[in-house]
C-alpha cells in the first residue's frame, strides 16, 4: 500500500488531468497530459554487413561519414572507426580492466565512457588515442552531444547534462511517458532538442524531449532482423542519425548487420 503523502500527489496529478481545460493543455500542470506519444517503426532503406565480434555499446556517424563505434565486455573493449562496408580505419583498445560504454563526439575529441570503473577517455578524434581522462559517479551508459551539454545516462529514469569539456554534472533530469518514469535508458543519440534513446534488453527505442524530459515518440523496431547468436546479451544497441537526413543507423551487440533506416508511422 502506497504511503499517504504518495497518494495525496497522485491524487493531485489525477485531478490536474482530468480538470484541464483544453485550452490549457499546454499550461505548467498540464502539459504532460497534453504530450502525445507518436508510435513508430523503423522501415529498412538499406542493410550493411557489420562485424559480429563488435559488442557494440555506442555509435555515431561522424563528419567524414564514417562510423565510430564503441564496444564493451572486459578484455574485448575498445573505440573503432569503420566504413559502413566494413573497413576498420582505426581501432583502438581499452585496459582490460574497463568496460566500454556509450560515446559521442565533441569538436576535435570524443569522450569514451566505461561502464562501472567511473571512468571516461578522452579520444583525439582523428588517431582516437587517448589524451585525458574524468571521472563522474555512478555507471556510464550512454552519451551524446547537443548544442550546450552532453547528455549521460547510467541506466536509471534519469539523464543528466555534462559539461562538454570536463565531463562534470550541471543537472538531472527525469525521463516520463505519460507521467511514468521510463526505466533503462541506455544508449543515446541527440539530434536537435531531441534525444533517442534505447530501452535496455528490448526492442523499444524512444525519443525524449531534452527539455522538458516527456517522451515524445516510441520506436518499436521489433521488426529488424536480429540475426545474432542467441545470447541474452546480444540485442538491439546503437542508434546514430545520418547528418542531413531523416535516417539513422540502428544495430546491436554482436550483430552482423548493420540497418540504414527511416522511421515512419506504425499504424
Amino acid at each position: 500500500m502506497l504511503h499517504d503523502g504518495r497518494m495525496r500527489v497522485h491524487s493531485r496529478r489525477f485531478w490536474s488531468i482530468l480538470m484541464c481545460p483544453l485550452v490549457l493543455l499546454t499550461v505548467s500542470g498540464c502539459d504532460e497530459a497534453a504530450t502525445e506519444v507518436e508510435q513508430l517503426k523503423p522501415e529498412i532503406v538499406q542493410r550493411y554487413d557489420y562485424d559480429p565480434a563488435l559488442f557494440t555499446q555506442g555509435l555515431e556517424v561522424d563528419e567524414d561519414g564514417t562510423l565510430l563505434v564503441s564496444t564493451g565486455q572486459y578484455g574485448a573493449s575498445g573505440m573503432y572507426r569503420l566504413t559502413t562496408e566494413g573497413d576498420v580505419l582505426g581501432e583502438v583498445a581499452l585496459p582490460d580492466v574497463f568496460f566500454g560504454e556509450g560515446m559521442t563526439r565533441v569538436g576535435d575529441s570524443v569522450w569514451q565512457l566505461t561502464w562501472q570503473e567511473g571512468t571516461a577517455f578522452r579520444r583525439d578524434a582523428a588517431s582516437l588515442a587517448t589524451v585525458d581522462t574524468a571521472h563522474y559517479d555512478g555507471e556510464g551508459w550512454g552519451l551524446c552531444t547537443t548544442d550546450d551539454a552532453l547528455i549521460f545516462s547510467d541506466g536509471s529514469a534519469e539523464l543528466r547534462r555534462m559539461d562538454p569539456d570536463t565531463l562534470a554534472e550541471l543537472a538531472r533530469f527525469e525521463v516520463t511517458d505519460q507521467g511514468k518514469p521510463v526505466e533503462g535508458l541506455n544508449e543515446l543519440e541527440c539530434v536537435g532538442d531531441d534525444v533517442y534513446a534505447n530501452i535496455f534488453t528490448t526492442t523499444d527505442i524512444v525519443r525524449i524531449d531534452a527539455t522538458s524530459g516527456h517522451v515524445t515518440a516510441r520506436i518499436d523496431a521489433s521488426s529488424l532482423p536480429n540475426n545474432a547468436d542467441e545470447d541474452i546479451n546480444n540485442v538491439l544497441n546503437g542508434i546514430a542519425h545520418i547528418p542531413g537526413t531523416d535516417e539513422f543507423y540502428l544495430t546491436g551487440k554482436r550483430w552482423p548487420d548493420l540497418y540504414r533506416v527511416r522511421l515512419v508511422p506504425s499504424q
